[in-house]
């Protein structure tokens, strides 16, 4: 069966409203207790209501990344006849910042096959001063080959976006699906307005590292 294919201006509000109304509140908590500003929502593809919604939690555990956290309490949720779970196939993944190595294996193990995102690492590193996403990436999974210069490795995706598991897509790149140009417009400056909202998270996240607030994860 073809999944079902919501309108793009549909899918970025529902994500949208779900990130500044249930996320960031999480986010908030988390940051204030020493977990990093990454949060995750998964959507039913049949309404686009959010079905889970969680952020990370590295104060238990340096695995519980926004999306891992989000990923383990979908599977969770009650699952019988009354109130079934959604298939991942039968769901739409959020990650508020592009996924790391070990959420992108997380999202794939699990089964979701197409999830979005709104900052990407580059903004992990350059605003929020997280760098270990692309360091990790570039460390562990990119291999030179005999041919590679220093330039074409660094040129190289640390991905693929699209491939047989899943499709990725930053909102931005969603954006550019809406024909209207108007509404594209709109929706853009309404991005730009929710990723200022993590600026206040960013601080309080920063602030706890200096003041050595305690958590389990490695790399802060």
């Amino acid at each position: 069966m073809t999944p079902l294919k919501q309108p793009p201006a549909d899918l970025i509000s529902a994500i949208l409203t779900t990130n500044e109304q249930e996320i960031i509140p999480l986010t908030s908590r988390g940051v204030s207790s020493g977990c990093k500003l990454f949060g995750a929502a998964i959507f039913k593809r049949s309404d686009l209501t959010p079905h889970t919604v969680a952020t990370n939690n590295e104060r238990v555990s340096p695995l519980l990344h926004g999306e891992i956290n989000c990923i383990q309490e979908f599977f969770k949720s009650p699952d019988t006849t009354e109130q079934p779970r959604p298939s991942p196939k039968e769901c739409i993944f959020f990650a508020t910042h592009e996924p790391c190595s070990l959420c992108l294996s997380g999202i794939t193990w699990a089964g979701f096959n197409e999830f979005y995102y709104l900052f990407t690492y580059e903004d992990s590193r350059d605003l929020f001063g997280i760098p270990y996403d692309i360091d990790i990436l570039e460390e562990v999974f990119r291999v030179r080959s005999p041919d590679d210069t220093d330039e074409s490795l660094r040129e190289r995706p640390l991905y693929n976006r699209r491939n047989k598991f899943f499709t990725a897509m930053s909102l931005a790149e969603l954006v550019g699906e809406v024909e209207n140009e108007e509404e594209k417009t709109k929706w853009l400056v309404e991005i730009e307005r929710i990723k200022k909202m993590y600026n206040g998270l960013s601080e309080t996240y920063q602030e706890g590292k200096k003041t050595g607030v305690k958590t389990a994860s490695v790399w802060q």
